[in-house]
C-alpha cells in the first residue's frame, strides 16, 4: 500500500443504502423462499455500494461475518435492504446489513437476515486505499465502532488459526 494522506472524515449517514426487491419464483428454492445465495448477493452489493460510497473507490469483499437467516421469505415477498459502514480501519471497512422482507398483502414487515461484511478499498493499480475514517455524530455510532474493533480482533485472529485449522480439508486425502 502506498503511504497516502488521511482523507478527511466522514459521517456514517453519507454510506447509507436501501434497495428493493420482489422474491420472484426465480430466486426461490424448491419450499418457496428465497435461495440463500441470492440473498447473500443481495447482501454484497448493498454493503460494496454503501462501502464504496463512503470511500469512494472501487472496493472488493474481504469477509462476510455474523450472516444470520432470521426467517423465511416467501416469493412475492417485497425485500429491503439497508446498508451502513459500521467502522473504518486504514483500508478496510465493516459494513452491516439488514434485510427486512414484507408480505405485501398483509403489509407486515419483519427483518429476515442480517449480515456483517468487511471490504477493502483500492486505488486504480489494485493496491490498497486508505478510507475516510468515521466521523462519529451519536453514541450508538461510537458503541457500533467499538464493537466493530472487537469483532475485527476476533476475525483476524480466527483467519490466522483458519490458515492451520483448515488445511486438513483441502489436502489429499485420497
Amino acid at each position: 500500500m502506498k503511504k497516502s494522506a488521511v482523507p478527511p472524515a466522514k459521517p456514517a449517514r453519507e454510506s447509507e443504502v436501501v434497495m428493493a426487491h420482489i422474491l420472484l419464483p426465480s430466486d426461490a428454492n424448491p419450499l418457496n423462499a428465497a435461495f440463500g445465495g441470492k440473498v447473500m448477493e443481495w447482501i454484497d452489493i448493498c454493503g460494496a455500494i454503501s462501502a464504496q460510497r463512503h470511500c469512494r473507490k472501487v472496493v472488493v469483499t474481504a469477509s462476510m461475518d455474523d450472516l444470520h437467516f432470521h426467517v423465511p421469505i416467501r416469493v412475492g415477498f417485497i425485500i429491503t435492504l439497508r446498508a451502513r459502514v459500521l467502522a473504518v480501519f486504514h483500508t478496510s471497512m465493516e459494513v452491516g446489513v439488514v434485510v427486512e422482507a414484507e408480505d405485501p398483502l398483509r403489509g407486515v414487515s419483519q427483518v429476515a437476515t442480517t449480515a456483517l461484511l468487511t471490504f477493502v478499498a483500492l486505488e486504480a493499480d489494485g493496491s490498497k486505499a486508505r478510507a475516510p475514517p468515521l466521523k462519529l455524530t451519536s453514541d450508538q455510532e461510537r458503541r457500533a465502532l467499538q464493537q466493530a474493533h472487537a469483532r475485527r480482533d476476533d476475525r483476524l485472529a480466527r483467519k490466522a488459526r483458519g490458515r492451520e485449522d483448515w488445511q486438513h480439508l483441502i489436502s489429499d486425502t485420497r
